[in-house]
């Protein structure tokens, strides 16, 4: 171990930390899974430093776990024994913003934040959000193809990536750096490393797609009875909107209600309490004329009786009090300890029995169960939280809610990723067949197998 070590301090500028250097930081993302702490923690500043990381640890079947923002919650950055941590966090910085092409070249540990306010400043808009915006990293972001709040105008973090640098297992560094939209030249290689959690390379850099910043932003909160309404308020609002719907956040009364109950300066708008809750927003090119459409197509869904109440917001004020609400989620673990978290999808059309069943077969399981749930619902991805308060039952709360995924054709992971927590459950949304072909892969770009074991696929 010592010859290691002495070689990766010899190919990184930055000190590789051992022993009592490497802080809780470095032991455990924000999953509830176990921690653990690395052999060592090693920081490239370059793409070379990386390829010399990867080249050693592969010459010494030394594995390896990556580690972007630790933001994940999936238990993938949490070390394993005898792993070696590649912190990403030296990585960073955005390299260009061309204004002509709409793309931005970064490193990989940029924090999404910082690509988010270095696009304002250049009058575009990177369109990837979520909660974690300040923590997060962009190369996390595209190893585990984000998904966030707009992904119903927008589409998932493989939208957003035109160009790819990656390094794989052995060290060989493999450039994409594309700015073109069309580029349909053999193979497009940046997919095998989008999505897959840094199980078959590692991204390094990346050229990322840049939109027009919206000059008019308009939002509501929309209370309603049941979920048939919210189907069909989607349905009216996406043909009255058209293109222009950018937001539709659905929170179940469970989850709202928790929320502004519990989380101090966080209140709702409604004097009274309703079923269901819609968040929705519209992004255009005319304040003025936005506004109306926006009103007159409320208007609509509102004498039809889908929806009950409405609140329109009148200034950026209201609006983040509507958000405040829906990221609320990030103060549920100081209320609640020991809870199973679910990101899933499943079609829309049969999300309300879904979540009957659950709520039916948890209460069968364990009849002290709670369920607060939110989703961004128009691209088919749910979030719920389930607790009895007790860690020993989480365990079997996984396999209910897991199961009923795989019986309604659903995925186990809409957005979040697999990490560890999930790789049990992936037999429920991919076959026999498609497994053995990612197997297959990942023994071909990686066959001692160092990036990410025991993560991702079944052992």
């Amino acid at each position: 171990m010592h010859t290691l070590i002495d070689e990766l301090k010899a190919a990184v500028s930055s000190p590789v930390l051992e022993g009592a250097d490497i802080t809780a930081r470095y032991q455990h993302d924000w999953s509830s899974e176990t921690p653990g702490v690395p052999v060592a923690v090693v920081r490239p500043q370059s793409t070379a430093e990386l390829s010399a990381i990867l080249r050693i640890c592969n010459a010494h079947a030394q594995p390896v776990v990556v580690q972007g923002g630790l933001s994940g919650l999936c238990g993938g950055g949490n070390p394993r024994e005898g792993e070696v941590a590649i912190s990403m966090e030296l990585l960073n910085g955005i390299e260009e913003i061309d204004t002509a092409s709409m793309t931005m070249t970064v490193r990989a540990g940029t924090p999404l934040q910082l690509v988010q306010e270095a696009a304002a400043k250049a009058g575009f808009v990177f369109p990837l959000d979520l909660g974690a915006r300040g923590t997060c990293n962009i190369g996390g972001n595209i190893s585990t193809n984000a998904g966030g709040n707009q992904v119903l105008r927008f589409g998932m973090t493989r939208a957003f990536v035109l160009g790819l640098e990656v390094v794989t297992a052995d060290g060989t560094v493999l450039t994409s750096m594309n700015k073109m939209l069309k580029n349909n030249a053999a193979y497009d290689l940046k997919h095998l490393f989008i999505g897959t959690e840094g199980t078959l390379g590692i991204v390094s850099r990346a050229v990322l797609r840049l939109f027009p910043r919206a000059r008019s932003r308009c939002s509501a909160l929309l209370a309603l009875q049941d979920f048939d309404a919210v189907t069909n308020v989607l349905h009216r609002l996406t043909a009255d909107l058209g293109g222009a719907l950018s937001a539709f956040e659905v929170m179940w009364s469970s989850y709202y209600h928790f929320i502004t109950d519990n989380v101090s300066k966080i209140v709702s708008p409604f004097a009274e309490r309703y079923p269901l809750y819609i968040i929705v927003e519209l992004e255009g090119s005319d304040q003025e004329r936005d506004q109306a459409l926006f009103q007159e197509a409320l208007e609509g869904v509102l004498e039809s009786g889908l929806i009950t109440d409405a609140i329109i917001a009148a200034s950026e004020r209201e609006r983040e009090g509507f958000w405040l609400i829906r990221d609320g989620v990030a103060e549920i673990g100081t209320f609640i300890k020991d809870t199973a978290n679910f990101d899933v999808s499943v079609p829309i059309s049969v999300m309300q029995p879904f979540l009957a069943d659950i709520e039916t077969a948890l209460g069968k399981a364990l009849p002290d169960c709670k369920m607060l749930v939110f989703g961004h619902i128009a691209d088919s991805n749910l979030h719920f939280i389930c607790y009895t308060g007790r860690r020993e039952d989480i365990k079997r709360i996984y396999e209910v809610v897991y199961g009923k995924v795989g019986e309604y054709q659903g995925s186990v992971s809409a957005e979040h990723g697999i990490g560890v927590q999930k790789k049990a459950y992936l037999q429920y949304s991919r076959s026999v067949e498609e497994v053995a072909l990612m197997k297959a892969i990942k023994q071909t770009l990686d066959p001692e197998n160092i990036l990410n074991r025991g993560r991702v696929l079944p052992d």
